[in-house]
């Protein structure tokens, strides 16, 4: 008769190594949360229940953080995350056109991931670079005053990286 993996045989080695790595400590829940963010680009389910056995968290304790904040995905993500700022300063001078140019160049909605995952586009209600306006942050790295002829060069750096 074949023996039935466990759930805790079925989660990948890198989600073991993280969670070990905290001890079992369940005030370092959004510190492993972030450490399989990073691992994976979204937190996925067996993950998450992974964590919750390991750590005595209640696997509803987890999601409720996961949702909480925005960092987290539950999702699927690309290798890079494009964030376009909607606050104030920047969608006056029109990130909200940056957000469309980006939707027809990567051809996908905003919220989604290209089929290629290189690319997940969100919208953000602020990066803090008001002066910057508009701008859009791409894996980490501010563009400043970007304007819709420059995304396709921009874009462009990132397919090659």
């Amino acid at each position: 008769m074949k023996k039935t993996a466990t759930k805790t045989e079925t989660v990948d080695k890198k989600i073991k190594a993280i969670v070990d790595k905290y001890k079992g400590d369940k005030t370092a829940l959004i510190a492993v949360l972030q450490d399989i963010q990073d691992a994976c680009r979204y937190l996925p389910k067996d993950a998450l229940t992974y964590v919750a056995e390991k750590l005595a968290v209640p696997v509803s304790r987890i999601y409720e953080v996961a949702t909480f904040y925005n960092a987290f995905s539950l999702k699927p993500q690309g290798k890079h995350l494009i964030e376009v700022c909607a606050g104030t300063a920047c969608h006056v001078k029109g990130g909200f056109n940056l957000l469309e140019k980006l939707e027809r160049e990567l051809d996908i909605a905003c919220g989604d991931t290209t089929k290629d995952e290189l690319f997940t586009l969100e919208q953000v209600r602020c990066l803090g670079c008001c002066s910057l306006a508009p701008v859009v942050r791409i894996g980490g790295n501010i563009h400043a005053f970007l304007t819709q002829d420059e995304i396709p060069k921009v874009l462009k750096t990132y397919k090659e990286m």
